[in-house]
């Protein structure tokens, strides 16, 4: 299944691997492969060859941290970020100077990927910030009734209301429309 980034920030498009799919919640993570595979479309991990045995359960296992602290945030409910920040702890990184393709020199990270816990630093990382810094007012989820999906809104307008327009406020903005035409009727 094609992963799905409508999240608008990697700790949301993390939430959004367990979208629904005729009405089931399907979760698009079956092998530590599939992690890992997520991991490098999300720009979170490059050049990791093979997953490491127990990176799914690892992954989800964050996946279902986080799901339970942005909830939390939402909710305005005081955060258990324990599970949180002992991922936080397995990450080892370092910074780099490198020269990027204008030839800049820029600060790069670079983590430790030995371990599933230490694939998914970086990402720990993300939710870190996100929990820390974002308005958690324009963290939301999809108006669409049968939709699970969460984003971050970044319009100027801050009225995002779906998690794709492509996707849900299309659909939604037909069904509305149909409704309209048949009430005219």
């Amino acid at each position: 299944m094609q992963a799905i980034f409508h999240g608008d920030h990697p700790a949301l498009d993390l939430l959004n691997t367990v979208p629904r799919i005729d009405g089931e919640l399907v979760d698009t993570w079956q092998s530590d492969a599939d992690v890992l595979q997520w991991l490098a479309a999300a720009g979170v991990v490059t050049g990791a060859a093979r997953a490491p045995a127990g990176l799914l359960e690892a992954g989800r296992s964050l996946r279902e941290t986080v799901r339970r602290l942005v909830a939390d945030k939402k909710a305005g409910k005081r955060l258990d970020v324990r599970a949180l920040n002992a991922a936080l702890a397995q990450g080892r990184r370092h910074l780099e100077l490198v020269e990027d393709e204008e030839g800049t020199s820029v600060l790069a990270a670079r983590y430790a990927a030995d371990t599933p816990s230490q694939l998914l630093a970086p990402l720990a990382e993300s939710v870190a910030e996100l929990l820390a810094t974002a308005d958690f007012t324009l963290v939301r989820k999809c108006e669409d009734a049968e939709c699970v999906l969460w984003f971050l809104d970044r319009t100027k307008s801050h009225r995002r209301r779906w998690c794709s327009m492509a996707l849900c406020g299309n659909r939604n903005k037909v069904a509305s429309f149909r409704q309209r035409r048949a009430g005219e009727a």
